[in-house]
Order: structure tokens, then sequence, then C-alpha cells
């Protein structure tokens, strides 16, 4: 992604039109007769052709060669990518260590470790989560997911994303989206890479209303950045990876699917820097719910109901008067899978480490242990900079059903109640 390009491409899911060769894009109709270089003209559509024109989502692609240039499909295995359905819901609190980090050579797709589900994919809701930990490039290996648009959070490691559309750098504090069907291959910019991704399977993510809070604040679109079109010429033998109806399925290239010299529309991948959320929060009295930091959000069709949410805990000043300032304890209808990015999470004294995971059920109680509700009970309550800290959710109104894999893991915390057991009651005693 050129930083020249800022100011041109700069937006969330805005028209754009960009192209890698000047004199590609066609002026005044999408698919002329005969193209500049006699590209192919392709369009890749994220919605129904009918979709009201404020959530229509489509791009027209021009490349060197269309995408149905391919071999047939055959079924594969890479990673953990197992589907639940055949997996109970399960309402205990559950929390994972870090997903360690491979000791052969494994890129992102054989790195994949499938840990929940929720919704349908089929009807095309809920999300399931994964999350990934690999030590090399997909050189000869291209991938895209008809289940669901991909949200990754890298943990550690920066990566080098390469769409159809242009590339993107994207490390740890950042955040990238790659819509549904579009054609990706990640090459890694360190040793090694560790992070999260939330595939999203209902309504497209966008931006949250932002209600009583006025025309700022939360994330702005001005920071989303879209990639400018690069392509390649490459020949060889590759491999295009699918995710479809829940498994992978591969198909065989003599060419780079990354062919598309010019692109313009509103179906697009783009990247955000978590830094640069406008954090809202209290400055009088009570802890605000976890809302107030939604990064992004998929609508079901319950208005102000979530299908997911992608929500961050980022570094923020703590002011509040006579309150107690962490997470309170709660049981709520929305079911929560957390991550750490860096640093210490403000509702846990241990246990909680970045690449570590944490799944609360829908009306499953939880809130901060012990030793955290001990030493916020009897803080000074001053001003107090949180600023070591990047936590976030992806949060569904469905319930997230584990998979085996995630339940049995040797990184699972079984232990993981006992973290609550040292809430002792005090009353009446605590009234004297």
């Amino acid at each position: 992604m050129s930083e020249d390009n800022r100011a041109y491409l700069s937006g969330f899911r805005n028209f754009f039109e960009t192209e890698a060769e000047s004199g590609i894009l066609p002026v005044g109709r999408n698919s002329p007769q005969r193209l500049p270089g006699d590209l192919y003209a392709e369009q890749l559509s994220g919605t129904a052709f009918t979709a009201p024109r404020p959530t229509n989502l489509r791009s027209w692609l021009y490349r060197v060669q269309p995408s149905v240039v391919q071999s047939g499909y055959s079924r594969i295995r890479l990673g953990h990518v197992e589907a639940p359905e055949a997996t109970p819901a399960d309402p205990n609190q559950l929390r994972w260590d870090p997903l360690p980090l491979p000791e052969t050579p494994t890129d992102l797709l054989e790195g994949l470790f499938n840990m929940a589900a929720c919704g349908d994919a089929w009807a095309q809701s809920g999300a399931t989560v994964y999350l990934y930990a690999c030590n090399r490039s997909m050189d000869e290996r291209f991938f895209y997911s008809a289940d669901g648009e991909w949200l990754i959070v890298p943990q550690q490691g920066a990566l080098e994303i390469r769409t159809e559309m242009g590339e993107m750098a994207v490390q740890p504090g950042e955040i990238a989206l790659l819509p549904r069907g579009v054609k990706f291959q990640v090459q890694l910019s360190e040793a090694t890479a560790r992070g999260y991704i939330c595939e999203n399977h209902g309504a497209f993510f966008r931006l949250p209303d932002l209600g009583p809070i006025g025309a700022n604040g939360l994330a702005n679109p001005r920071d989303f950045l879209t990639p400018v079109a690069a392509y390649e010429q490459r020949r060889g033998d590759f491999e295009l990876v699918a995710k479809f109806g829940g498994n992978l399925w591969a198909c065989q290239l003599d060419h780079s699917p990354l062919d598309v010299v010019a692109w313009h529309g509103n179906y697009h991948p783009c990247k955000y820097d978590l830094a640069r959320f406008n954090v809202i929060n209290t400055v009088s009295f009570d802890h605000p719910d976890p809302s107030i930091f939604t990064v992004l959000t998929a609508p079901s069709e319950v208005p102000g109901t979530a299908n997911i949410d992608f929500v961050i805990f980022p570094p923020r000043w703590m002011v509040a008067e006579d309150t107690f300032r962490p997470p309170y304890f709660h049981r709520n209808v929305m079911s929560e899978f957390m991550g750490l990015v860096h640093g210490v999470y403000d509702a846990k004294a241990e246990g909680f480490e970045p690449g570590g995971a944490s799944l609360h059920n829908c009306m499953s109680p939880h809130g901060p242990d012990a030793e955290t509700f001990e030493k916020a009970s009897t803080a000074e309550l001053e001003p107090v900079y949180q600023g070591d800290t990047l936590a976030f959710m992806f949060e569904s109104r469905y319930v997230f059903r584990p998979t085996e894999q995630a339940l049995t893991a040797d990184f699972r915390q079984g232990d993981y109640l006992e973290v609550w057991q040292g809430l002792k009651p005090h009353y009446p005693d605590g009234m004297k």
C-alpha cells in the first residue's frame, strides 16, 4: 500500500478507481467490447444484484485472465479447519493459552485452528473464529473464502497481504478486512506470525451508527486504507484454495491470480490502525457498556442486536468517581469471544496472555477475577492512564459452539473457573 495514495484512497467502502497502468480503466461504461491490452472485464459482487443502492457492493476488475481459467476443485485438508456442527454449545467459562508456534514449515492456512462458531454459515449468519500460527509465506498458494469476509487481527508478526486489488502491510495493532470471495496471499515479514481471524458469515462489517455521540468519535472512515491496483504476470504451478461450505477445496492454476491491472467499485479490502480509534469513556461515574468501544459491526435482522461486533479495549484514561472501574460482573444475552494483542487486560490479574483467548457464552456469568476485584475495590480513585493494553472481543447475538479440538487442546486452561473462587461473602460483616 502506497502512503502516497492515502489522500486518494482512504475511506471505508466508498467507491474507488485505481489502475496500475495508465489508460486501462474504461470511461463511461464497465465492460466495453475491447479493453486496452485485450484485458478481461470481471465483476465481483458482494451482494445480490438487486440490493438497495446504499448497500450494494461490487467492483469491476480488469485482469490478464478471467478467474474461470482454472482446474476443477478437489476437497483438501489443511491445518485444523474443523467444522463444529456436531459439537454441543458449552455454557462453561473457557480460556486458552496462546496457540503454540509451529516447529515445522507452516503457512497461514496450514496454521489455522478453528476455535468456535456461531449462527449458521449455510444461512449466512453468525461467524467462525480461528487462531493462526505460522512460520512461512504462501509463496505458491492463494486463498479466498466463499463462506464469509475475513477480519484478521495480528498479535505477533507483521503480514504482507497480497490481494487481487493490491497489497496491504498489516502489523500487530492493525486489522485487515478481506471481503468474501477476494483472492489473496499472505507473506510473512518476520520469522513467525500469530493472531486471530473472525470469518463473518452474516451482513458485512460496517461502522456503527453514532447516535447521541454525534458526528465524531470511535473509528473514522478516513482512517480505513484501501490498496491501490498492483498486478503480476507470473506463470507456474499454483494452488488456489477455497473455503466453501465449511471445508477447504483446491484447484490448480498455471498463472498467478493476482493479475488485476485496474479496478473500480466499492467492494474491496481495507486495513485500519486501531491506534486511530477515538475512545469514548465516562468522565463522571459508572463503567459504560463495552458497546462504546465498537470498531465495526455486522448487524442482524433485529435492530440494535449484532450478528457480530468487533470491539476493542485500547489505551485510555480511567477517571470515573466512586466507581468500580474494571468491567463489572455480568450475565448478558450476547456471547463474547475475547483475545489480547498486547499488554494486560484490566479485568484479569494473570492467565490471560497476549495471543490467548476466552469464551463467555450467552448468560454465563463472568467478570473480574478475585485478585482484580480486591485491588479495584480498595484502589485510590485518581486519574489513571491504562496504557499498555490492547484487548478485543468478537461479540455475537448467537451462542458460540467451541470445536472439539478447542475443548481438548493442550493449551486450554482447565482450571479457569478457579480464578473466581476467592470471591467470598462479606455481608453482613461488611456493613460494620
